[in-house]
């Protein structure tokens, strides 16, 4: 099996501190809250923004093959049409958003890139232990 990485898409869980971007990021609240400006990197916990998100992108919800523990699912990705997906399994919206929540993972995106070209950028954000 080929491990390819996706274009935009960074490891999902980064250490006990935040990233930077993490820091600067918009906090998106509901869909019809809008970025600031173009390039602005955005955060967020709501269903509905991640999957429109992802649907406007054609991405589905996936996991790694062979990281499922105790029958849940590990790690967590979209998958994107034409990048390899051959390596993800797609899994449903319920089952992703259940283990997202059981996480309590947020969801560090772009909408666009600062030239205003549509960006694929991702990442899931675990809380700091004392935010658990």
């Amino acid at each position: 099996m080929d491990d390819q990485r996706r274009p935009a898409t960074r490891t999902p869980y980064t250490g006990p501190g935040h990233s930077r971007s993490l820091q600067q990021a918009q906090e998106i609240t509901s869909p019809t809250q809008r970025p600031d400006r173009a390039g602005r990197t955005l955060i967020t916990r709501n269903h509905e923004v991640i999957r429109r998100w992802a649907e406007e992108r054609g991405a589905r919800p996936a996991t790694m093959p062979g990281s499922e523990y105790n029958g849940r699912l590990g790690v967590l990705r979209f998958d994107f049409p034409g990048y390899g997906g051959a390596v993800l399994r797609q899994v449903g919206w319920d089952e992703w958003f259940e283990t997202f929540d059981d996480r309590r993972l947020r969801f560090l995106y772009q909408e666009q890139r600062a030239d205003g070209s549509p960006s694929n950028f991702n990442r899931l954000e675990r809380p700091r232990r004392e935010e658990r």
